[in-house]
């Protein structure tokens, strides 16, 4: 069976992390691309001389030409601006439009059938923005935030509670930002309901401790944002994909009528497998909960009227 291509759109923090981690987890042949002379050269030959280290036949390869990526299997965009202290995500939207445009048409020119995977921010607009620039079927095209936001939620919870963050199982949706919804009542410890473990006001503690779990590393770093955590949140969907895996992951993906939304990318629980999105899963929620989604939705409603008027 032929090796699979990834194609990493971005050689900065993030992109470079997932090139690694694709890398060492032997996921197909990987392809790092980037508008700087050397950078993604660079961190490719070092992350291919790496190889023998890791045990992987993983060929790793750096450019600056698109015709480099012809038909890639998945394509990962992390390229754009990151966020400064301060700054939101929305502050983000003008300057990252422009370049998450740029590059999902000239990656979609060269490999009309891969699956896209946006990581860029603000996040749900942004796998919008690539949808409109490439004309995409939109179940291949999807957003990584569910997957980072839930992993947030697992490690703050098994910090808290003092157990292995794999007996973790949680569930958040909503966009990825102020307005997305940790599902407490779909948050179990190895089977056994959280608030056996945790009092309520505890958990909302945590939970607006995941909302706010970008802006914390920000400011930790003051010179830039996360990029491990999303690093890894990307190829776990990356791997899905490409090995047909059916997971069932908290993703940004385009809904048709589900949870009563159509038109926008927002985070649900979503099927991953070779063709994309193969399935949007609708959880039950309370009124309240489904308060929070749409508010969240609404908020990504917004950024795409401003959008449409950059495109």
């Amino acid at each position: 069976m032929p090796k699979k291509k990834l194609t990493v759109v971005g050689a900065g923090n993030v992109g470079a992390s997932v090139a690694a981690y694709a890398s060492a987890q032997e996921l197909g042949d990987i392809v790092l691309v980037d508008i700087l002379d050397g950078v993604p050269q660079g961190k490719g030959l070092d992350l291919y001389e790496a190889t023998p280290v890791l045990g992987v036949d993983t060929k790793v390869t750096g450019t600056n030409n698109y015709e480099d990526t012809v038909n890639s299997d998945v394509i990962i965009i992390t390229a754009g601006i990151a966020r400064k202290p301060g700054m939101s995500r929305d502050d983000l939207l003008s300057t990252n439009v422009r370049i998450v445009g740029e590059v999902a048409e000239k990656a979609a020119k060269y490999s009309p059938n891969a699956i896209l995977i946006v990581v860029s921010n603000p996040l749900d607009a942004m796998v919008y923005t690539a949808w409109k620039k490439t004309g995409f079927d939109p179940r291949k095209i999807l957003g990584m935030a569910g997957v980072l936001d839930t992993a947030r939620f697992r490690s703050f919870i098994a910090q808290e509670i003092g157990v292995s963050v794999e007996d973790i199982h949680a569930l958040v949706l909503g966009g990825h930002g102020d307005t997305m919804v940790p599902l407490t009542r779909y948050c179990f410890v190895g089977g056994v309901p959280i608030d056996r473990f945790i009092s309520p006001e505890r958990l909302e503690e945590i939970v607006q401790r995941t909302r706010q779990g970008g802006a914390e590393i920000v400011g930790l770093l003051k010179t830039g944002s996360a990029y491990y955590a999303p690093a890894s949140s990307a190829v776990q969907m990356a791997r899905s994909i490409l090995f047909d895996k059916k997971r069932l992951l908290p993703v940004a993906a385009y809904l048709n009528g589900e949870y009563g939304e159509k038109g926008i990318f927002v985070g649900v629980p979503a099927i991953l497998g070779e063709s994309g999105v193969e399935k949007v899963v609708e959880v039950e929620l309370t009124p309240d909960e489904m308060s929070g989604f749409k508010k969240s939705a609404q908020a990504v409603k917004e950024l795409v009227k401003e959008i449409d008027r950059f495109l």
